[in-house]
C-alpha cells in the first residue's frame, strides 16, 4: 500500500533497461546465464524506486558501470496473454560504450555469462520477440529523436 492508501496490484511490475551502441551502431547485449534468450542489461525495478534508478542500478550491478542513464527511448505496457506478466517495461539511452568503458566491464557472474554488440539481423536470432520490438522502437525513437515510442503488447501506439 502507498502512502496514498492505493494498493498496489501485485500482478502488475516494471523493469528497466539500457540500450547501448557502439561507433557502427552495433547494439549490446548480455547473455544471461538462467534462459535462453539474450537482454540489454536491467531488471526488475525495485519497490519505491523510479525506471531511471533501476536502470542505473542494473547497469553498476551487471556490468559495474555506474552510468547515468540518458532520455527515455521506450516504454511498453504488456498483459496476458502477450506477457506472463501484467507490467511496464521502460528501455533509457545509454549511449555510445567507448573503448574505456569497455575495457572496465566486469559482468556480474552469477547472472551474466557474457557481452557483444550485434548487428540488426543477429539480435532478431538472440533476444526474444517482444525485446526485439522493443529495441527496434528504441533506437527509431533514439534516430529521430521525436522523444519516446509508446507500445501496448508489442504494437507502437500512434498517438494521433
Amino acid at each position: 500500500m502507498t502512502d496514498s492508501g492505493w494498493q498496489v496490484p501485485e500482478s502488475v511490475w516494471a523493469a528497466s533497461g539500457a540500450l547501448f551502441t557502439d561507433r557502427e551502431g552495433r547494439v549490446f547485449l548480455v547473455e544471461p546465464v538462467y534462459k535462453d534468450t539474450w537482454e540489454i542489461p536491467g531488471g526488475v525495478v525495485e519497490p519505491g524506486e523510479s525506471p531511471r534508478e533501476s536502470c542505473r542500478r542494473e547497469v553498476r550491478e551487471e556490468l559495474g558501470l555506474n552510468l547515468v542513464p540518458g532520455p527515455l527511448l521506450c516504454v511498453e505496457y504488456t498483459r496476458p496473454p502477450f506477457a506472463r506478466w501484467e507490467g511496464y517495461r521502460f528501455i533509457f539511452d545509454g549511449g555510445e560504450l567507448s573503448r574505456q568503458a569497455l575495457a572496465t566491464i566486469r559482468l556480474q557472474e552469477s547472472e551474466l555469462a557474457r557481452w557483444r554488440f550485434v548487428t540488426i539481423a543477429e539480435l532478431v536470432t538472440l533476444v526474444a520477440q517482444p525485446l526485439g520490438i522493443r529495441i527496434g522502437a528504441a533506437l527509431e525513437a533514439r534516430t529521430e529523436r521525436q522523444g519516446p515510442r509508446y507500445l501496448e503488447n508489442g504494437v507502437w501506439s500512434d498517438p494521433g
